[in-house]
């Protein structure tokens, strides 16, 4: 099943950014991730980690598969247990301000509903600015 989910947000493209390729930022916008392990602390091409989310012990490994730092995209094949999804990401600054970010994922049905609700609050914080 494939299945794309948008959110539009006032934080800045840079920040947006910033806040997906810095693994260890990943807790600051993503109520489900309790802590990321990866192999770099930056993604790129290659990077590999697991994601552990709220269920102790349980976590769900990485690669990233697909990364342009000039066109604000990457990807990543994501398995949790016998689930495996691949993710697309793509930002882009919004005329008048803000960041518009869009993500694709392909994996089974369930896995795909499941991740959907949560990957929604997630996306919207992700390109929500600070508060002053």
């Amino acid at each position: 099943m494939r299945l794309t989910l948008r959110a539009d947000g006032t934080a800045g493209i840079d920040l947006v950014w910033q806040r997906y390729v810095e693994p260890a930022l990943w807790t600051t916008w993503a109520p489900q991730i309790r802590r990321v392990d990866s192999t770099e602390p930056r993604l790129a091409l290659g990077v590999s980690g697991t994601v552990f989310g709220v269920v102790p012990n349980l976590g769900a490994t990485f690669d990233v598969v697909d990364f342009n730092e000039d066109e604000h995209r990457w990807a990543w094949d994501v398995v949790a247990g016998p689930a495996r999804m691949h993710l697309e990401h793509r930002s882009e600054e919004r005329i008048g301000g803000g960041t518009s970010t869009l993500l694709v994922v392909d994996g089974p049905a369930v896995a795909v509903l499941t991740y959907a609700p949560v990957a929604r609050i997630s996306l919207e914080a992700l390109v929500r600015a600070p508060k002053a």
